[in-house]
């Protein structure tokens, strides 16, 4: 890996998205929401009319993405979401992908030093050498709430207890998943924003990195 690389990892709506750009424009990273990829993957297969549980179909989409793909307006639709997750559920997606995510912490772009990746398998499989892991979590309950009042800010319908239980499923398909399944590498540092702002979260994602950086 060349510069610092961060691995930040953790499940839908624990912060770990907005953790990362932060630490990112600290740092003056380069910035990748390996996410967007599998929502890409996910988009293009759904204008396509093709199906998320369609492996070779998804993995046919992913041999050609390009990070310009994840341009597109359609990446935070509630419907692409679910979809990534089915997509990103797929091995062959996964390899497709993993080049992609390999390259940008390895040359990031606009002559960065470094880069932050997050995702649900940074440190534990795109990036295991990566100099620092964090895993951002959270209760269900919490990040479900987080996650229904970001669909109400955007003018999108919700209902908490269905978004719980999207949550909780898409929990179980990511944890229990054959092909790269979320879980904190043995050797990251957790952080637990049930009960935290992201000024705390923030402050404590410096520190475990300086930390990390001085042994």
């Amino acid at each position: 890996m060349a510069g610092l690389v961060v691995a930040v990892d953790g499940p839908t709506a624990s912060g770990k998205g907005t953790l990362a750009r932060r630490i990112a424009a600290a740092l003056d990273l380069a910035h990748l929401d390996t996410g967007t990829l599998y929502r890409a993957v996910a988009a293009k297969l759904l204008a396509a009319d093709g199906n998320p549980d369609d492996g070779p179909a998804a993995r046919r989409i992913a041999e050609t993405l390009t990070l310009e793909d994840l341009g597109r307006q359609d990446l935070r639709q509630e419907r692409v979401s679910q979809a990534a997750s089915q997509v990103a559920r797929h091995g062959p997606v996964r390899e497709a992908l993993l080049e992609l995510q390999r390259n940008f912490a390895r040359r990031p772009p606009a002559g960065r030093v470094g880069a932050v990746l997050d995702g649900r398998d940074i440190g534990t499989v795109v990036c295991p050498e990566a100099d620092v892991k964090i895993f951002v979590t959270a209760g269900a309950e919490a990040r479900a709430m987080r996650r229904h009042r970001e669909l109400l800010e955007r003018g999108e319908g919700s209902i908490y207890a269905r978004v719980l239980q999207d949550l909780e499923e898409r929990d179980a398909r990511d944890s229990g998943r054959a092909a790269a399944p979320l879980k904190a590498a043995p050797d990251a540092v957790v952080i637990d924003t049930t009960d935290m702002d992201i000024d705390a979260a923030f402050k404590a994602a410096i520190a475990a990195i300086a930390a990390t950086l001085r042994s």
